[in-house]
């Protein structure tokens, strides 16, 4: 059997003003979410909590002076969606762009909402017990659809990230997977990274 089958995530990457971004997390409401940092506690948060995380996240990159932290945004989420119990992650991420022949040292920040393509299933025959994935569609398929409708609202008011850097002597555009708002671009066009690296927003001069 293919265990490979159904294997990755489905992901959606983000940029995003802390406004925007309780907007489209008010749908994790109804759903009874329970957000849990990563580390050896699994410390609970409230969806309050997790807004002011994304908002300390966010103001670090969008400031014009380079503050003297570094933030993560990092949850695991649990939600029932109807009779199915199930569960997202949620990350920060960034993205690596050129600087004069090398790599910034520096990267580009963005939030990655991932969900796992496979749903094991444990089997047994006679060599013993084994597990497969099957498309999670098929096995959660309103949490399938709950991934959806989260990631339809944010490309509603996101658009593809496009920008350029210095990559020798000469800006060259950089096109990531990354989604981001208006308002957060604007906010990222004034920010220490893009002023320290001489970035250019794609459309702003």
């Amino acid at each position: 059997m293919d265990r490979l089958k159904h294997s990755g995530f489905y992901k959606l990457k983000f940029f995003v003003t802390p406004e925007e971004f309780k907007g489209v997390w008010e749908l994790f409401e109804p759903k009874h979410a329970q957000f849990h940092l990563t580390n050896h506690d699994r410390t609970k948060h409230d969806q309050h909590q997790v807004v002011e995380a994304y908002k300390t996240f966010y103001q670090y990159f969008t400031a014009q002076e380079k503050p003297n932290y570094y933030p993560f945004f990092v949850y695991s989420i649990s939600f029932a969606a109807g009779n199915e119990s199930s569960g997202f992650f949620v990350r920060n991420e960034g993205i690596s762009f050129p600087y004069h022949g090398q790599w910034a040292e520096d990267e580009l920040p963005y939030v990655m909402l991932s969900l796992p393509k496979g749903f094991q299933i444990n089997l047994e025959d006679e060599k013993g017990k084994y597990y497969i994935y099957e498309d999670i569609r098929e096995h959660r398929p309103l949490t399938y659809a709950f991934f959806d409708e989260i990631a339809n609202d944010m490309k509603k008011i996101t658009k593809p990230l496009r920008f350029s850097a210095y990559a020798a002597d000469a800006l060259l555009e950089q096109k990531p997977p990354v989604r981001i708002s208006a308002n957060a671009a604007n906010d990222m066009m004034n920010s220490w990274m893009f002023k320290k690296y001489k970035l250019v927003m794609k459309g702003k001069q």
